[in-house]
């Protein structure tokens, strides 16, 4: 069984247009990157591996676990799933405080975290994206890099199975986009778990992703190995 096997076949019809997702491709590699133009599918595909969205078919199977199986008749809920995601606007809410937002994937019930909230993995990932200056600051007064270290911080918290980045240097200028990138290469190495990153750009798939699996209108166009993880 390899590491990463996803087959997801999806029809979306809205006002007339049509679209049409077909993506297979599977993997021993942990790091993948899937590539590709606005319009491709890329960000259909992580919702649907996510259980955000069920297709029509496939499966979703990932470090030996099936997550959805059309044929078995298995869709694991999204929570159930154990899946860290990283929105690509990393959708902070904006009423609670960066510990506040880091601790939400950690609290039961329906009452959010105190703004005093701490526990040893909130303080652990402060402490590892340098955010104990802003720990009590809320999300319109914190930059475009520190919201982004929130939001990982956030979903690596509740110690998730895979980790799923939607185009996570959108938003960044191009300085902080190389610090950042830089970074979260860096802690790919220190990550067990499987991590699966959309992006558009070339540079963004060839740093994050061992593996490159290029969409293009619904379908992979390829799937390579990345040339700077090669050496």
């Amino acid at each position: 069984m390899k590491m990463i096997d996803i087959s997801l076949q999806k029809i979306l019809i809205s006002d007339g247009d049509h679209f049409e997702l077909d993506v297979s491709f599977n993997t021993d590699s942990k790091r993948i990157a899937l590539l590709g133009p606005s319009g491709a599918g890329k960000s259909l595909t992580l919702r649907m591996i996510a259980g955000l969205i069920r297709p029509n078919s496939g499966r979703v199977l990932i470090g030996g676990s099936t997550y959805y199986d059309s044929e078995k008749s298995l869709n694991l809920a999204a929570r159930e799933r154990q899946v860290g995601y990283v929105f690509q606007d990393y959708a902070l809410l904006p009423h609670l405080t960066v510990v506040q937002n880091i601790a939400f994937g950690l609290q039961q019930g329906w009452f959010n975290p105190s703004r005093q909230y701490r526990s040893e993995l909130v303080t652990h990932w402060l402490d590892k994206f340098e955010l104990r200056s802003v720990a009590l600051n809320y999300p319109h007064q914190i930059s475009g890099g520190q919201k982004q270290r929130v939001a990982l911080a956030r979903a690596l918290a509740p110690n998730p199975r895979v980790l799923l980045l939607d185009e996570p240097f959108s938003a960044l200028d191009r300085s902080m986009r190389l610090r950042l990138r830089a970074e979260l290469s860096a802690l790919q190495t220190e990550l067990s778990i499987p991590i699966i990153t959309i992006t558009h750009d070339v540079e963004d798939a060839e740093v994050l992703g061992e593996e490159v699996v290029q969409l293009l209108d619904g379908r992979v166009f390829s799937q390579s190995s990345s040339s700077l993880r090669d050496g």
